[in-house]
């Protein structure tokens, strides 16, 4: 008899267990989440004026104009397209640092940039652990102002406020270095473009 009424007790305390940990308590984040952080919580997707997404300020993408702040080399590719949803698949290379791929790809990276006249910085031709990182350091937004102003016919200094304004700082104010989010650089770019044309 003990060893039913230890069973039916061991299977009742699971169900209690089950009922916290996989109900009670993801409903409880998921509200909290949606309520006091819903643009975290869903992903932190960035819109356009016309409230279509264009991106996750999580994940970095890749930007080829020379109108564009360019970001770090992934190798992964970012969903892109216009009926393709931000998703990103996180993954590293795995390549080591004498594998002659990922020597030649450094050195074509480089080789691209110098012909810009960019001196190359170190987020600018090697990837990130994830391949997903959406900043660059100051120094790499630094050295494609000049082409980037040129490209939008524009002066450095109406892009500089837009680059402070997009840099985040240390995480915790002590933990990494700040960097500036491409995406949200790149895309207020685009709207202030579109602004002026407007008072035009």
């Amino acid at each position: 008899m003990s060893i039913i009424r230890e069973t039916i007790r061991a299977v009742r305390i699971t169900l209690v267990l089950w009922l916290i940990t996989a109900i009670i308590y993801p409903l409880i984040i998921l509200v909290v989440g949606q309520v006091f952080f819903p643009f975290q919580a869903n992903g932190s997707v960035m819109v356009n004026i016309e409230a279509k997404p264009i991106g996750s300020s999580l994940i970095g993408q890749v930007f080829t104009s020379e109108r564009y702040f360019h970001s770090r080399p992934s190798t992964v590719r970012y969903s892109q397209g216009k009926k393709a949803k931000p998703t990103g698949v996180s993954g590293a290379s795995n390549l080591a640092p004498s594998n002659p791929e990922l020597m030649n790809r450094v050195v074509e990276q480089a080789n691209q940039f110098r012909d810009e006249n960019i001196q190359p910085t170190a987020d600018l031709i090697y990837t990130s652990g994830s391949g997903l990182d959406p900043h660059i350091s100051l120094k790499a937004a630094g050295q494609q102002l000049e082409r980037v102003a040129r490209a939008r016919g524009v002066k450095e200094d109406e892009i500089l406020p837009l680059i402070n304004k997009y840099t985040d700082g240390r995480f915790l104010w002590i933990f990494g270095e700040p960097g500036v989010n491409v995406l949200r650089l790149n895309y207020a770019l685009d709207l202030q473009e579109l602004n002026r044309k407007q008072n035009q």
